[in-house]
């Protein structure tokens, strides 16, 4: 930033504050809404008071601001740029002969930088939050969803043996994941591929330590064998207990780092890793996003004040927002259902934002 000049420092301090205005004023929205939301699902249901509700409040917020990140680069865009044009600096600017280009670019550019600081840094931070939030409202909750069994299944294995373990209810203790009511369905893959059964275990509990499951009360049967009895056994795992847990988690629950190893871990299991390959790409995305919507808020305000129409212009672009956003959510949901590829689904709409928010600026700019 110490080779830019001093015009495009300024224009990069007014959209940081812009964007920082539209960050606090969405944050508060959010908070607001989730306060009067959990209120309602948790409040009337569990012993909580106002300060417990708002201690869930703050562990949610984190991951739903991550999602309305674009909007707030779009719309604290559209309002620094349109405040610099209002007060006809951008007037000034472009009748000395400085080009748009010059002053947007390293906005864009600052935007990226700041989308990458979010899926490197927030985005694990509010997936950890989020499965803080998770536990603390199911141990809310436990009393009134009157300790009812929740059935599990988890799926693992390598290159020779598939391993499908189901479980009747789970639950965390000090961070180890802790099954009731188990059984244990131990296949081994044919020359061909295909997996043929082996063994059948029942356990009354399983707990999953560092590479292995250890499993209490047995009875073990193989095929055509009578059945076995022991007092606790062990099976090789290829889980750790975060990895155990984000199964039963969304992709949108996994934070960033660890994306790539639930890629692994479910394609080994036999399981399709779709979800968490759009996730992936997606956030492999959110710096061009950023960047995109940073030079869309730039073409919807650079019309001339005097010519009028800025205002309905500005709004057109916060509808376009809208838009993309929609876009979005439908291009992910084609590809959950492999309709298009997911390559396609996590970059067409930032590609597209991009695209239109360049060619708008060219029309604008350079007519």
């Amino acid at each position: 930033m110490t080779g830019l000049g001093r015009l495009e420092r300024y224009v990069m301090g007014r959209m940081l504050a812009g964007v920082g205005a539209a960050l606090a004023v969405i944050s508060a929205v959010i908070l607001l809404i989730q306060f009067v939301e959990l209120s309602s699902q948790v409040g009337t249901r569990a012993d909580v008071g106002a300060s417990g509700i708002f201690a869930l409040t703050l562990l949610r917020a984190p991951s739903l601001i991550q999602i309305l990140l674009p909007f707030c680069f779009l719309f604290g865009g559209i309002g620094a740029f349109v405040g610099l044009n209002r007060k006809s600096e951008l007037v000034a600017m472009r009748a000395a002969g400085v080009s748009a280009w010059r002053f947007i670019l390293p906005s864009a550019a600052l935007a990226a930088i700041l989308g990458v600081l979010a899926v490197a840094v927030l985005n694990p931070f509010a997936a950890a939050l989020n499965a803080r939030f998770e536990a603390e409202r199911a141990r809310l909750m436990e009393n009134y969803l009157g300790d009812r069994p929740q059935d599990v299944w988890i799926r693992q294995g390598d290159e020779r043996t598939q391993i499908v373990i189901h479980a009747k209810d789970r639950e965390t203790v000090a961070g180890a994941v802790v099954l009731k009511g188990v059984s244990v369905f131990i296949y081994e893959k044919t020359p061909r591929g295909a997996p043929e059964f082996r063994r059948r275990l029942e356990a009354a509990e399983a707990r999953l330590m560092p590479g292995f499951w250890r499993l209490r009360d047995v009875r073990e049967a193989g095929v055509g064998e009578s059945s076995i009895r022991s007092e606790s056994l062990s099976i090789r795992s290829t889980l750790d207990a975060e990895a155990a847990m984000e199964r039963f988690a969304s992709p949108e629950a996994i934070a960033f780092w660890r994306l790539p190893a639930a890629i692994r871990l479910t394609e080994q299991a036999g399981f399709s890793a779709a979800g968490y390959r759009l996730r992936f790409q997606q956030l492999l995305a959110t710096p061009v996003l950023f960047a995109a919507m940073t030079v869309l808020a730039a073409a919807f305000s650079l019309r001339l004040v005097r010519l009028g129409g800025l205002a309905g212009l500005a709004g057109a672009g916060v509808a376009l927002g809208f838009v993309m956003f929609f876009f979005n959510q439908f291009a992910g949901a084609l590809a959950k259902a492999d309709i298009l590829p997911l390559f396609a689904a996590a970059w067409a709409p930032t590609l597209v934002a991009l695209l239109a928010g360049v060619t708008l600026l060219c029309y604008t700019e350079d007519g």
